[in-house]
């Protein structure tokens, strides 16, 4: 079950927050309203030089002791609840704030050189394992993430999603089954710019998480996501693997595959499972992984759980089917289904780009090491 769905325009055009609601409204029967959200890239321009925090607050009461720990360590530019409406039966809403922050000019002069993402990410970390039953689950520039416990419809008009904009949304619905379906749960996943959405169940979650925690990630959202947005951030900002190299480590071929690959793509692809065994996702599972610029499909390699892709002039859709991208666009100019594991990568084609590549699935790129 889970519905995920994913829309980028890579001319980097904006559009409002009604297709991706509609989109994932058309896969409601993939949910059982225990959760449900959005991300959107580009929906703060006016603090597009800030890391936006969404912080979710379980207990009101930790919400001083959270924004003095904020201004300790960022500047704040600006801060208040996130807009919602009342929304009848929506379970238990706790208090979202948003906060735009710069790092602080002192930064640099005690600690020259520092790595700027690095230094975020540590602070998020300490945030969520401080005790203080309040969560960041949002930390990126000029992205949101509008997520709680309730059916795709609710969460929309609980926060008004339609009325933003941006140039790639992506969107859920949950069906939670062993693990608990609560706010700081629901879909997407965030940390820095990536998201995350997935389907599935990740019978590896025990030896990702080890893995991650020894590399300064701590899990504190109760669901085995978390740690595919973890490890997709060491994996490519953090060591620097392109997005189709991740793709291997995390959904691997087969050990009798790689024997029959050619050279180099062989002593690649063994040395990726050899140095990050920990990181190879067992189970079924499909993902929609976005950051500034870039949307990711990928499902397991003997593909368990569904996805579906097509294109129409600029856009790039991805769905658990292919009913909602119908609905949006009925007549795409290309429908396909990936093979698994490997990844669709869609790329804004814009002047800072770093490249420009085909939107269509990415087939056994080989680097050399």
């Amino acid at each position: 079950m889970c519905g995920l769905i994913g829309i980028m325009d890579t001319s980097g055009a904006y559009f409002s927050g009604h297709d991706i609601v509609a989109g994932i409204a058309a896969m409601e029967e993939r949910g059982n309203g225990l959760g449900a959200g959005f991300a959107v890239y580009g929906c703060y321009p006016q603090y597009a030089d800030c890391y936006a925090f969404h912080v979710m607050y379980p207990r009101p009461e930790s919400r001083p002791q959270v924004e003095t720990f904020l201004r300790q360590h960022f500047s704040i530019v600006y801060a208040e609840p996130v807009p919602h409406r009342n929304v009848p039966d929506l379970l238990c809403p706790p208090p979202i704030w948003r906060y735009f922050l710069r790092l602080p000019s002192f930064l640099q002069e005690e600690r020259p050189g520092v790595d700027e993402a690095e230094y975020v990410v540590h602070k998020v970390m300490q945030v969520n394992t401080a005790g203080l039953g309040a969560y960041i689950y949002s930390s990126g520039k000029d992205l949101g993430v509008f997520k709680g416990v309730g059916h795709p419809g609710q969460i929309a008009e609980y926060f008004s999603v339609e009325e933003y904009s941006g140039y790639l949304w992506t969107a859920h619905t949950r069906f939670p089954t062993n693990t608990p379906g609560w706010w700081g749960g629901a879909h997407p996943f965030g940390l820095l710019d990536w998201t995350v959405v997935h389907n599935g169940e990740i019978s590896s979650y025990g030896t990702n998480r080890r893995y991650l925690e020894m590399m300064g990630y701590r899990c504190t959202m109760q669901t085995d996501t978390e740690v595919i947005t973890y490890a997709v951030d060491l994996l490519v900002r953090r060591h620097g693997l392109p997005v189709e190299v991740m793709a291997r480590v995390l959904a691997a071929p087969l050990w009798s595959e790689i024997e029959r690959m050619d050279e180099p793509e062989r002593t690649l692809t063994r040395t990726l499972r050899q140095v990050y065994a920990p990181l190879l996702i067992n189970g079924p599972f499909t993902v929609i992984i976005a950051r500034h610029g870039e949307m990711i499909g990928l499902g397991d390699r003997i593909r368990l759980r569904p996805l579906t892709a097509a294109t129409a002039g600029d856009r790039l859709y991805l769905a658990s089917e292919e009913a909602p991208i119908r609905l949006l666009c009925p007549q795409p100019e290309r429908v396909w289904t990936p093979l698994g594991g490997e990844p669709v990568v869609g790329r804004l084609r814009t002047p800072w780009s770093a490249q420009e590549v085909p939107l269509e699935a990415v087939s056994r790129y080989a680097y050399a090491m």
